[in-house]
């Protein structure tokens, strides 16, 4: 599947979605008019979008602002140590380039400053991040846009983390036609399936685990089977 495919399935995925007056996070491949006006106009939610070189003249102008200005950050949060690492963000947020910005129903725009420090070895490294989101600053402080982009980037670390280390997809060797991203699309939609599902006591892991011995109760987890249907009717 290409990676234009997607854009044009984003919308219809959420059609089935009440999402009125939620935030839609995305990264930078559905920062796109269509999809903003989508969001916006038709559904009454609010994006909050990743803006990177697809969309360089906005990433430009972004970019620059932040970049000639010596305020200090809007709000930091310093996180507990994970992974053995200590992670700062800082962010900055401005609404003074919403009528200049080629790009709708813009509210604010945004910079991310991560700073990673590996305490082991002392190594620190940087990583910036910009974006936009049509919610004004009344609507939503500088807090409250980094919590928001923090929690997109939290589902797809997780996600990535389960197909690397449970389906060693990096050491996958389908590699004829799209059959790659279309594993990863399968992978991800099992592991979809099983978080929405709220297993008590156990991890996904585990529950991947104890599915993939079993067939039948794969089928029986998915409410497929007879057994399944025969409680459903006696009840």
């Amino acid at each position: 599947m290409k990676q234009t495919n997607e854009i044009k399935v984003a919308a219809p995925l959420l059609d089935a979605i009440d999402i009125e007056n939620k935030d839609i996070t995305a990264d930078a491949l559905h920062t796109q008019w269509k999809f903003a006006n989508y969001i916006v106009e038709e559904r009454n939610a609010h994006y909050h979008l990743t803006v990177k070189g697809n969309q360089s003249t906005l990433l430009n102008d972004i970019s620059y602002y932040f970049q000639n200005s010596n305020r200090e950050p809007d709000f930091i949060d310093i996180s507990p140590v994970d992974h053995g690492r200590i992670e700062i963000r800082k962010i900055w947020t401005t609404s003074e380039l919403n009528q200049y910005l080629n790009f709708p129903h813009v509210g604010q725009a945004f910079a991310i400053e991560s700073e990673f420090t590996d305490k082991k070895t002392g190594k620190i490294s940087h990583d910036i991040a910009y974006g936009i989101t049509n919610r004004t600053k009344d609507e939503a402080d500088a807090e409250r846009v980094l919590k928001v982009n923090r929690g997109h980037w939290t589902i797809e670390n997780s996600c990535h983390y389960i197909l690397d280390w449970n389906y060693d997809e990096d050491r996958s060797r389908i590699r004829t036609g799209y059959g790659s991203e279309n594993m990863t699309r399968l992978r991800k939609f099992a592991i979809g399936i099983i978080k929405s599902k709220k297993t008590a006591g156990k991890s996904v892991a585990q529950k991947m685990r104890q599915l993939s011995f079993n067939v039948r109760s794969g089928f029986d987890y998915l409410k497929m089977t007879k057994r399944f249907q025969a409680t459903i009717i006696n009840a």
